[in-house]
């Protein structure tokens, strides 16, 4: 059967089966996201078999250490999906919900009623874990899913659908439910992306390269963050154990990922004290400092930085630090180069911390805390699909929540317009 084939009769499959799932009890979806839990961490040691096979041909490839960190699956990652699968099926059922009710003059009664997508498509790189995270969302929030994982982690994800799919026949769910592509040919991209009679939402995961490749070819609406440009600025006046903390964790913690931190920014009044107690850490850790004049003279192992790195996702332990002379400076730089995706301010001033709060227009937005937190998990929100830098139809970690719509419901007893 040809490629485009393969796909289409996917998502014919996912359309019947999300008309299913839409009004499928609770209790049920919960029993599926419970028994995919149980299942991945019965069959880690599979698991952790065939994901070893990905990361001998990552490494075969010359994928990047970040690249292949991504990729690894470790008893952590075990626990992690599956505790995330349980955290899913704990949170509160979306379909169906009530969020808004009103009367009209005549008697009408609108409401505002929450309801599943429809059927997602979602393209990512590495990371296995997004395969278990879709699938569990998706499936909460009443959707009919197609993965597409990258090829680096096709061993990963295809013992992983052969887990899915059966903890969804054992709760009596069509396993066409939760579909993951079991091709490695990147044209199973381009055919996923003309299904636009059965695909309604298309999200991408993964670097800059591949989401703009999906909303250059996709016919089906795409809901995107192209890159991660996350900024701190720490203020005049600001604790600096505290400062040090937040920027050091935000960096290094884990540097290749969408959320750590790529550009500090630094009020000058307290740049002498702040950045050579933190560059002493940053330096320890193997952090590469591409500074602006100042910031070199304050930290003589600092490179001078150029213009093309106040911009860049640097998904690496390098980080562009430029002195600022105001909080003013600093909001124009964030306002000029800023990704929409995470920003933070570390200050002791209420009033400074709520312009910052309202003048920056990032998806996440943090006073005193690391730009890590901006993470479905960290927020509440259970796990996340992805982080969403456009505003439509959600801004930031996509949960349940996001993984609906409304429509409007209408009561009458008889009422004509006239």
């Amino acid at each position: 059967m040809s490629i485009e084939a393969t796909i289409g009769n996917m998502a014919r499959a996912a359309r019947k089966a999300s008309l299913q799932i839409a009004l499928c009890e609770p209790d049920r979806k919960n029993k599926a996201l419970l028994g995919m839990a149980d299942q991945i961490e019965d069959q880690a040691s599979d698991i952790i078999t065939e994901n070893h096979k990905d990361l001998a041909q990552a490494e075969e490839r010359g994928l990047s250490p970040a690249m292949i960190d991504r990729l690894r699956v470790t008893a952590a990652t075990i626990k992690a999906m599956a505790d995330g699968l349980r955290d899913v099926a704990r949170l509160e059922d979306p379909v169906g919900a009530i969020s808004k009710t009103w009367m009209r003059p005549n008697g009408l009664q609108v409401s505002r009623m929450r309801i599943p997508l429809g059927v997602i498509g979602i393209i990512y790189e590495s990371r296995p874990n997004v395969t278990v995270d879709a699938a569990g969302l998706c499936l909460k929030a009443g959707n009919a899913v197609i993965l597409r994982g990258g090829s680096e982690a096709f061993y990963s994800n295809q013992v992983l659908a052969k887990i899915i799919s059966k903890a969804l026949s054992d709760s009596g769910l069509p396993s066409e439910v939760i579909q993951i592509v079991p091709l490695r040919d990147r044209l199973a991209v381009n055919a996923l992306l003309e299904q636009e009679e059965f695909v309604d939402l298309i999200i991408p995961r993964g670097g800059e390269g591949l989401i703009r490749f999906v909303v250059e070819n996709s016919k089906i609406p795409v809901l995107k963050h192209y890159k991660g440009v996350c900024h701190v600025y720490v203020d005049a006046g600001a604790d600096v154990a505290m400062a040090v903390e937040i920027s050091f964790n935000a960096k290094v913690q884990r540097p290749g990922v969408c959320n750590a931190l790529e550009t500090l920014l630094v009020h000058q009044a307290i740049a002498e004290e702040f950045l050579p107690r933190l560059s002493q850490r940053l330096l320890a850790s193997g952090v590469e400092i591409r500074g602006c004049p100042q910031t070199c003279q304050l930290i003589p192992q600092a490179v001078a930085a150029q213009a093309a790195d106040w911009p860049a996702e640097f998904l690496d332990l390098i980080l562009a630090v430029k002195v600022v002379g105001d909080m003013e400076q600093a909001l124009d730089h964030i306002a000029q180069f800023s990704s929409n995706h995470t920003e933070a301010i570390v200050t002791t001033d209420y009033g400074r911390a709520r312009r910052f709060v309202r003048q920056v227009d990032s998806s996440v937005v943090l006073v005193n805390a690391s730009t890590r937190f901006n993470d479905g998990g960290q927020l509440g929100l259970g796990s996340e699909i992805g982080i969403s830098t456009t505003k439509l139809h959600a801004f930031g970690p996509m949960g349940v929540d996001e993984l609906t719509t409304t429509k409007f419901v209408v009561f009458g007893d008889g009422q004509i317009r006239v």
